[in-house]
């Protein structure tokens, strides 16, 4: 490539349309960011929310970012099939950083996630990947690329691995395949918690940071020299070339006691290091630094900034960009950019759930959100299950969960509560009574501040006598309830993770959501909305269930009924004395002749029979609840689960997937 090509040329030159994987990340944010600004068919495809902010922050429009999960060979195809890109930048990773511990997952987005790429690409795309100097482990001095890989760490294996995937691919299938080996990039929209970033924020303050180790060394490659070398390689690549690895390094060895040396002098920083003051991490290694003379004898890649260079224009970068205020912030903020995951109790809406699957990804396209969307077959007799599976099959963003019996609509609720991912969960009944183009307004107050956004309805699309039943029930439920429960909210409603853990872990077996939902308090709001009538068959409801969900909110939260009956025996206790003494005087001095009447008695007798029943069947419903409570049996048992492509269906399998997605 001539020297004299400015990186616009480079990057009008690529073949389109473009794909960076692993936009969201430090180096894929700048790759797309460069590309970006030059051509409008570049896409950011990226899965992980947590790390998105950097999209976010860049105003990124939202027709250039596609969420794609490499790990699921559906979710890649589709994306290749829609935008058919020339070009594919993949720098999807994880496990690079001590935070990413999840061995699994290190391996299925190394690995399984490039077979999937490469395999898309050996239609002769050009791919081109980002992998790291860690491969070499500890043979760290300056090796060259055919030097041994002796890999000291699981995310190092994984890495290794995927360079002899990329070797295996350019002389098997022909795919245009090159691995980079990465080493210290450093730069704009490093993530906050990184040593450079660290040191350039503290130095900013006239001073310096908690450090490691000062004998630890790296190559540090400014990030606007790693963006280069992608683009040279991309453009160069040949059949000569084509599944090789190169490093990408300047060459030079830095050690950490050298780079705090350097700012101290360029920054005339005052304070002396504390070294030692942070633990090393179990990789850091003395003599790291790498050897780029194949890279610059292929393609004519060099690095060209200094690191003195490369610092003060990251500082400078720091101050434009008002760090602690924006960067920090949009960092340690998961609601920059948040996913919604939308739990929807599914018994007999098997015709209702493609549409409600349809409207619901179109709600969250608009809305320019993440999502996930779980679906809970609660034992319905219909083939719900067999629709659930084929949507999951399609869209890995979604999750059917199956039930051993019907256990209700508040237990499903549960059971996608306790897995879901997202930042708020949304409450949806299967029978698109819940319309889904409401959701953006709650979305709208959950933006501004409030923890739990629920649906009012002030209209039902019903009989007329059955709306004037449920307003006054919760009329009446409303005044007997000891704590505040809005009227005409039901579970339909929006809840920020924090409430969702706190509701998932109360260990009151049957459970009224829209009740417990007030009782944990936070800051709640209600969006009124029209009620509409049930899609498709008819009502699962009807008298004896409504009766029964009136009987479980009044007996969960209100204790009036008891109370009731206490003022009750009180007035009537108080009545019968007057009564004998009325009786007494009357007989003795007023009326003499009164006659001894056996309706009278009749009457009373009636009257306090009934009324000590009742009184009895009050106690006995509380009753009944504290012996459900000491039962201590599940909410809900789970047969299977559907994570896109996934299966799980046995009992340690479910299990443990439950218990990864808590975390």
């Amino acid at each position: 490539m001539p020297e004299s090509l400015s990186a616009h040329d480079k990057i009008a030159r690529l073949k389109g349309p473009v794909f960076v994987f692993g936009a969201s990340g430090f180096i894929g944010a700048n790759l797309f960011e460069a590309i970006l600004k030059v051509r409008k068919d570049c896409y950011a495809l990226t899965h992980d929310a947590t790390k998105a902010w950097r999209l976010k922050a860049l105003n990124v429009p939202f027709d250039n970012i596609v969420h794609c999960d490499i790990v699921s060979p559906n979710s890649v195809r589709e994306v290749f099939e829609k935008y058919n890109p020339g070009t594919v930048f993949n720098l999807a990773a994880y496990g690079a950083y001590s935070k990413q511990s999840n061995l699994a997952l290190t391996y299925e987005t190394n690995v399984i996630g490039t077979v999937n790429l490469l395999e898309q690409c050996r239609a002769g795309i050009t791919y081109v990947h980002a992998g790291s100097s860690s491969e070499y482990g500890l043979n760290c001095t300056a090796p060259g690329e055919e030097d041994k890989a002796e890999p000291n760490s699981h995310y190092a294996v994984s890495k290794v691995s995927a360079s002899y995937l990329i070797e295996f691919y350019a002389r098997t299938y022909q795919v245009p395949a090159i691995n980079l080996r990465l080493y210290s990039i450093y730069g704009q929209w490093e993530e906050p918690d990184r040593l450079i970033p660290r040191l350039i924020e503290n130095v900013r303050q006239n001073r310096l940071p908690s450090l490691v180790s000062p004998d630890i060394s790296r190559d540090f490659v400014y990030i606007d020299d790693c963006v280069d070398a992608f683009l040279e390689v991309a453009l160069q690549i040949s059949p000569a070339t084509s599944g090789k690895s190169y490093n990408v390094a300047t060459g030079k060895k830095t050690t950490i006691g050298d780079l705090v040396a350097l700012a101290k002098e360029r920054f005339s920083i005052p304070e002396e290091p504390r070294w030692g003051s942070m633990g090393n991490r179990k990789w850091d290694l003395a003599d790291w630094y790498g050897d780029p003379t194949r890279i610059s004898e292929d393609f004519g890649w060099k690095a060209k900034t200094p690191l003195a260079e490369g610092l003060a224009k990251y500082r400078q970068w720091q101050d434009d960009i008002h760090y602690e205020a924006t960067i920090i912030p949009a960092f340690e903020n998961p609601k920059l950019n948040p996913v919604i995951t939308a739990i929807i109790a599914c018994y007999k809406d098997a015709k209702a759930i493609p549409h409600m699957y349809d409207r619901l990804v179109k709600t969250f396209n608009e809305m320019k959100v993440r999502y996930e969307i779980i679906f809970v077959n609660d034992n319905s007799p219909d083939n719900q299950e067999e629709v659930i599976d084929a949507i999951c099959e399609k869209d890995p963003n979604v999750i059917g969960i199956s039930h051993s019996r019907n256990f209700g609509s508040q237990s499903a609720f549960l059971s996608g509560m306790e897995i879901a991912t997202g930042d708020a969960v949304v409450l949806m009944d299967g029978d698109l009574q819940d319309p889904p183009e409401v959701i953006p307004q709650f979305y709208e107050k959950w933006m501004a501040g409030n923890d739990v956004v629920y649906g009012v309805r002030v209209q039902r699309e019903m009989k007329p006598w059955l709306h004037v039943f449920y307003k006054t029930f919760y009329k009446v439920f409303q005044s007997m309830s000891y704590i505040p429960i809005p009227r005409d909210a039901g579970d339909f409603s929006l809840i920020d993770r924090k409430v969702v853990k706190e509701l998932v872990a109360l260990p009151e077996t049957e459970q009224f959501l829209r009740g417990l939902r007030a009782w944990v308090g936070f800051r709640q709001t209600g969006v009124p909305y029209v009620r509409p009538e049930r899609m498709f068959g008819v009502s699962t409801n009807n008298w004896r269930k409504n009766i029964g969900w009136a009987r479980k909110a009044i007996f969960s939260f209100s204790f009036t009924p008891l109370e009731m009956m206490s003022y009750a025996g009180f007035l009537l206790t108080g009545v019968s004395i007057l009564g004998i003494i009325w009786q007494i005087l009357a007989k003795f001095v007023f009326f003499p002749d009164t006659p001894r009447g056996m309706s009278t008695v009749i009457i009373l007798i009636v009257f306090f029979g009934g009324l000590t029943i009742l009184g009895i069947s009050f106690l006995g419903e509380y009753i009944s609840k504290i012996f459900e409570e000491t039962k201590k049996r599940p909410k809900f048992i789970r047969t299977r689960i559907r994570a896109g492509q996934r299966l799980y269906h046995s009992a340690d399998a479910i299990r443990e997937l439950v218990e990864k997605r808590k975390k």
